[in-house]
């Protein structure tokens, strides 16, 4: 797995280098998702802490100084989220949407040239092997379904309160399984998600990161009781009794991983 991330590396940047990016995807890397200009990308950051006095430091360097320096780069919608589902476990969920792969790219290269930025992490530079904040930081990089091609924020999320978040991971045992998962969602599966109110954030095919081939998605809801209501009401929708028979789609996930989120206050999801 590690020879096909690092394959896939070197094609994602000379395919960067080339200037047409897209036109590469298109021809090798050829997805369900599709390869529409208008999809997003992100990158889905887990910072690994398991502290509670460090995920207050991590979160004032989040805050005060990477958030504000991704808007002035241009980076909007910024996600922080904190993990409900294990109250031993500090770490922080972060998501960050791109609108190409060349602002991912330029991302750090900004970072290093933004004075304000580099002034208010300082303190958080500082720290050394013995006493930095996180254990490691796991990222995974994505390409937007083009069934959502862009995140979509509901109504309710605008008002800062009563909010939570579902992340889910779906491993697929090929590469092929993958494809056809993301299928299933592109052609029905998003919509009915819609239809039942589970509200979808983004879907996201992994491109590098851990444990491929996968997806992610983030759903939402204003309280766990009725976003379970909504899951039920999934699970019974005619159209998802009907597709989930479809034998294209059949045995598509080997493993699901879901974690229950809750949104940072200075959180722009």
């Amino acid at each position: 797995m590690k020879s096909l991330n690092y394959l896939f590396i070197f094609a994602l940047m000379t395919a960067i280098q080339l200037g047409n990016s897209s036109e590469l995807q298109a021809k090798e890397f050829a997805t369900e998702g599709g390869n529409s200009a208008d999809q997003e990308y992100y990158e889905l950051r887990i910072y690994k802490i398991f502290d509670y006095e460090k995920q207050q430091i991590a979160e004032n360097y989040l805050q005060n100084a990477l958030i504000p320096a991704l808007n002035r780069m241009g980076v909007d919608r910024v996600g922080v989220f904190r993990n409900l589902s294990d109250e031993n476990d500090h770490s922080l969920f972060m998501l960050i949407p791109f609108s190409s792969i060349e602002q991912f790219t330029n991302m750090n290269q900004s970072l290093a040239d933004d004075a304000s930025y580099q002034a208010n992490a300082e303190a958080y530079f500082k720290r050394n092997k013995k006493t930095a904040v996180y254990q490691r930081i796991e990222s995974r990089f994505m390409k937007a379904f083009k069934g959502i091609p862009a995140l979509e924020i509901p109504a309710y999320s605008t008002k800062k309160k009563d909010r939570l978040f579902e992340l889910r991971l779906y491993e697929s045992p090929t590469e092929d399984h993958a494809r056809r998962k993301v299928k299933m969602f592109n052609e029905g599966e998003i919509d009915i998600m819609r239809n039942v109110k589970l509200a979808p954030i983004f879907f996201g095919e992994t491109l590098i990161g851990p444990d491929v081939p996968n997806l992610v998605y983030m759903l939402s809801g204003t309280d766990e009781e009725s976003h379970g209501q909504h899951w039920k009401d999934f699970l019974a929708h005619p159209e998802w009794i009907r597709i989930k028979e479809i034998e294209e789609y059949k045995g598509t996930v080997s493993s699901i991983k879901k974690w229950m989120l809750t949104p940072t206050s200075y959180s722009q999801l």
